[in-house]
Formats: structure tokens, sequence, C-alpha cells
């Protein structure tokens, strides 16, 4: 996924790196979404383990064989040769030779009752783990998952690092939906197979996915609505050339804090406005409730007020609320167009949150049916075809926007990023000179837009001019210095170019001294300490990002970051591994 416009609704105020592009910065697989791939990198000795009964060392952990065997004989055939066997242990093997002619046959029932013989004939001086595995297997294919996990779990207390018995108990684990034992034992079979096992992968994948998705809902049932910083409005805000209510309040108020009296004498949308003003977000919503309650509201100020109080819901991660809100001003065939439109463009920015871009694009569409000159509409539209790797398409919104509107700096540096990114795939190097030009024409003609160095700081990281690229973030924090999301990304910047861990760390610390509600730098924070084995520390950031995120898809792939540091804090702990770097 390619680098967002940190200003952009599309991804919350967000933060220009994508999610995976932080995951290859700290050197954390996509596919495990923070399972310790630089465990994995760090190991490479041992990459070679067993996948069925083996030791560490290469060892076998017991004496039976695999399942192997010509003809099946009868019970009266194998209990006679069982009889003639002195030897206890090769009694049981016997009995386990004899269940594994039966599993190949697909004789499930009878091959249980073979590995069941095996498993009583076994003494105690041996290990029988190998026989409760393989009794497990044949319980697989019955889906008798309950009996798979009974049976793999004594195989494990007899051998904790049996990577089969982990293997077939994690799949039965997720068939009954056991997610968080399930991820336990599929990320100890990531580590102890080297992330050499592409099955294992994909299942911890798939796991996490399903358990962040488990534990978004259930967060979301009590989650308590949390205002974002001044930052993160300032900049979504920030986004719009033509936003109806930033126009509304500029012309009838200026930023002076009222008395407590002047401010009582004040009611609805009055009020509402001139908090936004002074920055009273926490009133807003109630004043637009007042003036939307309110019988003596006229239409034009009661939409507004529906507008303003959804895109705090929105903020506020209210989802339900904002759309509700949204749809009231949408479908008002009165309200003013311009209102419509940037409710619209809401919208469609909460759809592809909720993965659900179709839906997204179709409000676009109305969008620009109902005001074909909006800039905003191609501008934000272009943002989600840039988030959904559509680059030709982006191309076109985003010179469209500029077109309608060639002084709005935003869209104006987003068709110059578009345009290296159509440069830099067609590997044409007078293509990407000619890029680079325009992002300094960019500057020059917009020296004080914060968005026009940072993308030109992301493109030259990109090309890998890692001193330029610095110097081009040094001159957007001067600009913005309360930027905390800038701090971040020069942070990220460190890691890529020197691999200097400690200075990542100082300026994603500063970036929350800057912006507390700063999501994006405990996201990043939690996962570098993911890398460096400091477990339970990611675990206390990922829980401060959680209740900032905004919809149930951002808090789905935090909780899954979550969810992955525990288990593989687990797996150390039960392994007794040193998961530092």
């Amino acid at each position: 996924m390619a680098a967002v416009s940190r200003v952009c609704p599309l991804n919350q105020g967000g933060n220009s790196w994508s999610k995976w592009q932080v995951a290859v910065v700290v050197g954390a697989p996509l596919a495990v979404a923070g399972v310790s791939y630089w465990y994995y990198r760090r190991s490479g000795k041992n990459r070679n383990r067993s996948l069925s009964g083996t030791s560490t060392n290469g060892k076998p952990t017991s004496k039976a064989s695999s399942m192997d065997g010509p003809e099946l004989n009868t019970l009266e055939s194998i209990e006679s040769l069982v009889a003639n066997e002195k030897d206890p242990f090769k009694k049981a093997q016997l009995y386990k030779n004899e269940g594994n002619k039966h599993f190949k046959a697909g004789k499930y029932d009878d091959a249980i009752v073979m590995y069941s013989k095996a498993i009583e004939a076994c003494p105690s001086t041996e290990k029988s783990d190998v026989f409760y595995q393989n009794r497990a297997a044949a319980y697989e294919q019955l889906r008798n998952y309950s009996k798979v996990i009974e049976d793999c779990s004594v195989a494990l207390e007899l051998n904790p690092r049996y990577v089969k018995a982990l293997q077939r108990r994690a799949k039965a684990l997720e068939q009954s939906e056991d997610l968080a034992q399930c991820l336990e034992d599929v990320t100890a079979v990531c580590i102890l197979e080297g992330f050499q096992n592409q099955s294992s992968i994909v299942q911890a994948d798939r796991v996490l996915k399903a358990l962040g998705r488990k534990h978004a809902k259930e967060a979301l049932l009590n989650r308590k609505p949390q205002m974002p910083s001044r930052y993160f409005i300032r900049t979504f805000l920030s986004a719009f050339s033509e936003d109806p209510i930033q126009k509304l309040i500029k012309a009838e108020l200026t930023p002076e804090r009222l008395s407590s009296e002047d401010l009582a004498s004040k009611k609805g949308f009055e009020k509402a406005k001139h908090a936004f003003a002074v920055g009273e977000y926490d009133q807003i919503v109630a004043a637009c409730t007042e003036e939307i309650d309110s019988v003596e509201a006229d239409g034009g100020s009661a939409m507004a007020a529906l507008l303003l109080r959804g895109t705090f819901y929105l903020w506020l991660g209210e989802i339900k609320n904002s759309l509700a809100d949204l749809e009231a001003v949408i479908e008002n065939d009165m309200a003013d167009k311009k209102l419509r439109v940037n409710a619209l463009i809401k919208r469609a920015s909460l759809h592809v949150q909720m993965d659900d871009p179709n839906r997204s694009f179709e409000d676009f569409e109305r969008a620009a049916i109902l005001d074909p000159e909006n800039s905003d509409v191609y501008h934000h539209r272009g943002q989600m075809n840039l988030l959904l790797e559509k680059a030709e398409e982006a191309k076109k919104d985003f010179a469209h926007a500029v077109e309608l509107n060639p002084t709005f700096p935003i869209a104006y540096v987003q068709k110059c990023y578009i345009d290296y990114r159509f440069s830099s795939g067609a590997n044409d190097p007078s293509a990407f000179k000619m890029a680079k030009k325009s992002f300094e024409e960019a500057i020059e003609r917009f020296p004080d837009c914060t968005e026009t160095y940072m993308l030109y700081a992301q493109v030259l990281t990109d090309k890998g001019n890692y001193e330029e690229a610095d110097k081009y973030f040094a001159k957007a924090i001067k600009l913005d210095p309360s930027n905390g999301t800038l701090m971040v990304h020069r942070g990220l910047l460190q890691l890529q170019w020197k691999n200097d861990v400690e200075k990542a760390l100082k300026l994603i610390e500063e970036a929350i001294s800057l912006d507390a509600k700063c999501e994006f730098a405990y996201e990043t924070l939690g996962t570098i300490e993911v890398q460096r084995g400091n477990l339970k520390r990611a675990v206390e950031l990922f829980d401060k990002a959680i209740p900032l995120s905004k919809t149930e898809f951002e808090m789905s792939h935090l909780y899954a970051l979550r969810d992955a540091a525990v288990a593989q804090e687990k797996v150390a702990t039960k392994f007794g591994l040193n998961m530092g770097v």
C-alpha cells in the first residue's frame, strides 16, 4: 500500500507510512502480523528442526517410527504376534505399526483401537508421545476435535517441542474456535520451525485476524468515546479545500474566548461554532444536538449541525451515530449542496475503513454528480484509489482535483506523489527526474506546506536517498514542530537508514510527548519493542493505541499486533527463549 497523506480522512488523520511499511522497516513479516520474524533471522542454525517427534538436537524423542507397514493383519493375528513378543515397548510398537496400516487404509476407528493398545502396552520408562499424536491424527480424520486436542496435549506433556502435535492441536483448536490457545500453538510452531512452514504462517495470519476481530467487537461494546488530539482535528480538516462548516465558522466568528456569561447566552449551532473556533471540542456534540432538537432551528442550521456532529462522532469512533447524521444530511434534498457533498466524502471514508470500498465509490460518484466542480471529491477519491493500489485511477483523480483547484497544496503534492509512483513503476530514470523536479517546484510554490516536504522525504527514502530525506523531514518538523506524526516518520527513517534503534526510539517518544493521543506513535513503538524482545512493553503500548483507534477495522489490526506479542511472550516463557535482539 502506498504512502498516503497524513491529512487524508481515508486513513483518519493519518499515517503516510502504511501498516505494512512499518512492519517491513522493523523486520516483522507481513503474513504473521508481528509474530517474531526477527527471532527467525537470529536462529538460522536451528531452522531445520524436525517436524515430528524430534528434539532440537536432531535426535529422536522416542523409539517409535513413522507410519509404515504392508498389509493389514486381523485382530487375532496381531494379538498372536504381540503375545509372542517379550519386550513391552516392542509390543507397543507392533500395535502402533498396525494402527498405521489401518490409518493408511482409511480405517480410522480401527487405527484408534490399535493406537490405544499401543498406549496401554507402552511401559512408563518409554515415551509414548508419538502413539498419542498418531491417535490424534486418526481422531482428526473423524473430526473429533476434542479428542485431537486431548491426545495432542498429552503428547506435548511428554515432549513439549513436538512440532507435529503442536500443529495438529492448533488446527483442532481453530476448528473449536479456541483462538487464543490456537495462536499460542501456531506461534510456537512458527518459532520452532524457523518460519519455514508456509501453512503455519498462513494459519497464524488467519487466526490473528479472526482473534483481532473478536477482541475488537468485544471492546467496542464497552468502548468509551475519546476525543482525538487537536493535531488530528487540524490535519483532518486541512484535507478539505471546500469545507462548508469551516467557512461558516470563519465567516461568523473570531477565535476569541468569550466570558462565561456571553457563552451562556449562545445556544445551539451558534454555541457549537464558537466552541469549535476556540477549541472547546467537548461542548460541540451537545450544542449541535440542542440545535437539531430545537423547534426554532431553520433547515440550514440544523443540517450544518448534523454535519458537524456527524464529523465529531466519526472522530470519537461512534460510527453508527456518525453514519446516521451524515445520512440525514445526504438524503435531504433541500440541504445545501456543499453540505451534502462533504457528508458524502466523509461517509465514503467510513465505508473504506469498514472494508466496503464498493459503497465508498458509490458515495464518491454521487458526490461528483451532485457537485462536479468540487475538487475535494476527486482529491479524496484519489486518496482511496491510492490506498487500494489503483494507481491509474488515482492519477486521474489527483490531476482533475488540481485542475479544478490549482492553489490547494495538499492535492497538488499528492499529484506529484502519484506521478512519482508511475515513474517508479516504469523504472524510467528520466521520468523520476521529472517527478523529482515537480516536487521541488511544489516546495517553491507552497513553501509553508508541511505535506510537501513530508511526501518528498518519503520519495527520497524510497529511492535510498536517506540523508537527503532526513533533511526534508527536518524541514517539515521545523514548519510544524508540534506534529508528532512527522517525528514517527523520521524515527522510522533512522531504522531504515542506519538501523539506529536508540535515535528512532527517542524521536518516537518525542512524538508521544507532543501528542499523547498519537496512535501511530504507540503502534510503531510497540512494533519496535516486539523486535527488541520487550514483549510486555509492546503489549502496554498496543493497549495505549487501541482506545485511540476510530474504527473496528483499525482496532482489529491493533488487537492482532497485541495478541501476537502476548502469544510470543507465552511461548518464550514456556521454552525459555531469549527474545531479545
